[in-house]
This record gives structure tokens, C-alpha cells and sequence, in this order.
């Protein structure tokens, strides 16, 4: 996988609160994804980024919900998470910026 392909892949962390709950419960990390985005190509992206081993990659296509706004019904954009199982005594520390 080229360099260029890697930014693309990985769109950064996705933050919320079932994110640090599967963080903290198991060695799991959620990423947010680009759409064409496949399983090993995100495997690949996670391991040469991070320099950590990767066992599993899950991935999940959440459509963006409809909302009513004052000028009619507009809609937020669909989302692709990628839930990535990370091997034992490897860790991703997103706070830490050194």
C-alpha cells in the first residue's frame, strides 16, 4: 500500500462514549473510515502508522439520520467506523502527542 493511500483510508479517531467504553473493556480502537475503505486495507494503515499489530478489524456503515430544520429536512452524512482489534501489549494513545 503507497503512503498516499494510507491518509486516505484512516480518517481519524472516532470519540464517544461506546468508543472508550470498547477501549477500555478490550484492546479495541475505533477509527472513522473511508467509504471504498476494505478490511485489509485498514489493517495495513493501522499497523504501519502506529507500529502495533492488528488481529481484527470490524466494520460498520452508519447512515445519517434525518433531521427537520427551520428551511425543511436535511440529512447528515453517512458514517464508516472501523472497529480494529489490537494484540496484546499493544496500545494507542491518541492524548499522548510526543
Amino acid at each position: 500500500m503507497n503512503e498516499g493511500r494510507i491518509y486516505q483510508v484512516l480518517l481519524g479517531p472516532h470519540i464517544s462514549e461506546k468508543a472508550t467504553i470498547v477501549a477500555e473493556g478490550s484492546q479495541q480502537v475505533v477509527f472513522r473510515v473511508a467509504t471504498d475503505a476494505t478490511k485489509p486495507e485498514i489493517k495495513k494503515a493501522v499497523e504501519q502508522l502506529f507500529d502495533v499489530k492488528v488481529t481484527g478489524v470490524n466494520v460498520v456503515n452508519v447512515k445519517g439520520k434525518t433531521k427537520r430544520t427551520q428551511r425543511g429536512m436535511g440529512k447528515r452524512s453517512d458514517v464508516r467506523k472501523a472497529y480494529v482489534c489490537l494484540a496484546d501489549g499493544h496500545d494507542i494513545d491518541f492524548i499522548d502527542g510526543e
